[in-house]
């Protein structure tokens, strides 16, 4: 997660652009609003690269990937349904990916309400 964070720090960079313009043009956002726009403007990073490779970038180097518990690849609402429960489940202290310390397979609450896991990715064919 924290490898994750770092990432993010450019999708963030790149989502204040809009924000400096309208402070520019001394147009401020309230509160309520700026959380729905990072909530809505991460979305697509996240649900496209686990949707496209079943990994976010983060993923990738630790080799690891999405799936349903049967190892198929889940299908779009799954992914939206594991970004939205994701949120909660961190922001709540962190409880949702505690949850893994007592889940018997070892699974963050939001995958496991969300029908999804995270597994080791099968080697590539070189």
């Amino acid at each position: 997660m924290l490898y994750e964070s770092l990432l993010l720090v450019g999708l963030f960079a790149t989502m204040l652009v809009p924000l400096i313009l309208l402070a520019a043009a001394n147009i401020l956002l309230p509160g309520s609003i700026m959380r729905v726009y990072v909530f809505v403007g991460l979305a697509p990073y996240f649900i496209w690269h686990w949707h496209g490779g079943r990994q976010t970038l983060a993923m990738r180097t630790w080799k690891l990937q999405i799936a349903t518990p049967d190892g198929r690849a889940p299908r779009p609402w799954r992914l939206a349904l594991r970004y939205v429960l994701a949120w909660p489940s961190i922001a709540l202290f962190g409880a949702g990916i505690a949850w893994a310390l007592l889940d018997r397979d070892r699974q963050f609450l939001h995958d496991r309400v969300a029908g999804t896991r995270i597994i080791f990715a099968p080697p590539t064919k070189s």
